[in-house]
């Protein structure tokens, strides 16, 4: 039997203005439909309008009937979304703490189709793959690309970092801090996403060989300048020329403690002898093993890569090289973040 729709004036006014400004298409249509009916429309006059079928005018109508004007907006189309706090603990447990090999599974990572499977074969639990994601998404759980992060922890590695920590609060004010770290650059380039037409995917030009270039770069912790050195290889030869370009742009003080990684050359004999020889001015001090978070470097190779190299169309070694320095110049000075060592304001 069809219901009709009468409104007062002020439950008329309320319907228009929910009609011309509420931002749910659906809570639009709603209001459309009951100002419809109210203005002596049929059913089958108001379907035929607004393509809506007599179940949707049935809905819109019981709704209005049942709580009023405030009723009509807040409510989604289709059955209510129930959630079992039950299955939703086991599956977070299982997404967090498991993997699908554990089950069983030859899955390197969880899909939902695995989660419903797995719910089917453990507790006879019968859902869609749809229905395992809208509990993961109520469950605060998204799905996105994870961070690498080293494997091996240096035992001593908040003792070091103390340390450190130290030295930056109480460095003389003729002393200063770098961060330093080496950097390949490749014209073979990196792919990432980028804008493209639908349907149609970019190219990026490759090199038949892939040419290499590696670049020392240091960080000033009072400043936020990057000072960059370029070399053929990655060895003691480019650290040795990037620790002589610290000494004479860093010659207003006295001494310079430049903070790197444990990596050989680092402290080879060559650098020791280096390092003997101008002691009053250049002394190294040494990060914690696999700790790349804690190289402040490591954050301007990475602003180095998304903005210059990846995706780049330079032709040759000496093009892309010209474009990495003038970022990096034109870019400083970068932020210095200070999660790991809580850098005092420098005076």
């Amino acid at each position: 039997m069809t219901r009709s729709v009468t409104l007062d004036a002020r439950q008329r006014q309320a319907l228009l203005d929910r009609y011309r400004r509420d931002p749910d298409p659906d809570v639009r249509s709603g209001c459309h439909i009951l100002l419809l009916l109210d203005d002596g429309y049929t059913w089958e006059e108001v379907g035929a309008a607004l393509y809506r079928s007599p179940r949707t005018i049935d809905r819109w109508v019981k709704r209005f009937h049942a709580e009023g004007v405030e009723g009509v907006a807040g409510h989604k189309l289709g059955r209510p979304f129930r959630l079992d706090p039950d299955c939703l603990g086991v599956v977070l447990y299982w997404v967090t703490a498991k993997l699908p090999k554990d089950f069983g599974f030859l899955r390197s990572r969880w899909t939902c189709g695995v989660l419903a499977l797995l719910l089917w074969s453990r507790h006879g639990l019968d859902v869609s793959p749809e229905t395992v994601r809208r509990w993961l998404h109520r469950g605060a759980m998204v799905y996105r690309r994870p961070r690498p992060t080293v494997g091996p922890e240096d035992e001593q590695r908040e003792a070091k970092l103390e340390r450190l920590r130290a030295l930056l609060a109480e460095l003389p004010a003729d002393e200063t801090v770098v961060w330093e770290d080496e950097a390949d650059i490749n014209t073979n380039p990196e792919i990432g996403r980028m804008w493209m037409r639908r349907g149609k995917q970019a190219e990026i030009p490759t090199p038949g060989t892939n040419d290499k270039c590696y670049v020392a770069g240091s960080i000033h912790w009072r400043t936020g300048m990057v000072f960059a050195t370029e070399g053929p290889k990655r060895d003691e030869e480019l650290f040795l020329a990037h620790l002589e370009d610290l000494r004479h742009r860093l010659r207003r003080y006295r001494k310079i403690h430049v903070i790197c990684d444990c990596a050989s050359f680092h402290h080879s004999s060559a650098v020791q002898e280096y390092l003997a020889k101008y002691r009053d001015r250049i002394e190294l001090e040494m990060l914690p093993a696999y700790s790349p978070d804690a190289n402040p470097m490591e954050r301007i190779w990475w602003l180095l890569r998304e903005h210059i190299t990846r995706n780049h169309r330079c032709h040759d070694l000496g093009e892309l090289m010209g474009m990495v320095m003038a970022y990096l110049e034109s870019e400083a000075p970068f932020r210095l973040e200070d999660e790991e060592y809580q850098i005092p304001k420098a005076a």
